[in-house]
């Protein structure tokens, strides 16, 4: 018998530098490397923002820090109806029901007492331990246009994308922690005029936040099967992280340093 000899296959022609790039572009990143990515928006996060800077440093006059509380409380009775969008629009029971607690956390539960008072409630105390009153921290006359246009574009875009890109707009919390502590850790020495009971918010949302992180990577990693999904993901977050940052825009151009006494809260 007489044996055949095969010609070796030629080598791959090597990649032209567009299909590369068109290659690299479809590559997904695996896991690690995508929450890599994700965690180095970190970057933008309003902790860099030249008005958090001054707050956490102790340069800011007590109408200042008024003004922020007030400010920041917008957002923070809109976080449950942006949660609510999220699970309207969710058609898995399983995952409707690990997300009503963000809204619980944030609502609170039972007679609002101790732990139960929940984040909004706990936002209020801040403000009055601040020398904000109740009812004029509910009535939101002192929020800036520019902090409401940019809060309520948020629970929009909750109430008009899919629950999954909603649900990543929330990883923002994967560096809230830092900030939280920043606060805990300056503020009685910064601010000996403000009650330290009222910083409670800040301590109960340490653990909370980790906890919604693990949830909402799951979510990005079983949602971004693609690169390009992958790409949304990381550009979801960049909006978020501009909502945050315009709103300490607005705060500090409607609160500058020598604000006329009239008009300070």
């Amino acid at each position: 018998m007489t044996a055949t000899l095969t010609a070796p296959s030629p080598a791959p022609a090597p990649l032209s530098s567009r299909e590369a790039a068109r290659h690299e572009l479809q590559r997904l990143w695996d896991g690690d490397e995508f929450e890599a990515r994700l965690r180095a928006c970190e970057a933008r996060y309003h902790i860099h923002h030249r008005f958090n800077q001054r707050l956490n440093r102790g340069e800011l006059q007590p109408f200042q820090v008024r003004a922020w509380v007030a400010n920041r409380f917008y957002y923070q009775v809109n976080i449950p109806r942006k949660d609510a969008a999220v699970m309207s629009n969710c058609e898995d029971r399983a995952e409707r029901r690990r997300w009503i607690l963000r809204i619980l956390d944030h609502d609170g539960r039972g007679d609002f007492t101790g732990d139960d008072a929940g984040g909004i409630e706990a936002w209020v105390r801040l403000g009055e331990a601040v020398g904000l009153d109740r009812a004029d921290l509910w009535s939101h006359r002192h929020v800036q246009p520019g902090v409401r246009f940019a809060v309520d574009a948020y629970v929009n875009f909750a109430r008009q994308r899919p629950w999954e890109e909603a649900a990543i707009s929330s990883l923002t919390e994967m560096f809230a922690p830092k900030i939280h502590a920043d606060r805990l850790a300056a503020w009685p020495t910064l601010y000996p005029w403000i009650d330290v009971e009222g910083l409670a918010y800040f301590r109960s949302r340490i653990p909370l936040a980790t906890r919604d992180v693990e949830h909402g990577l799951e979510v990005a990693r079983r949602w971004c099967t693609t690169r390009a999904r992958q790409e949304r993901a990381v550009g979801i977050l960049h909006f978020k992280l501009d909502i945050l940052w315009s709103m300490l825009d607005a705060i500090e151009r409607g609160f500058p340093d020598d604000m006329p006494l009239e008009q300070r809260p």
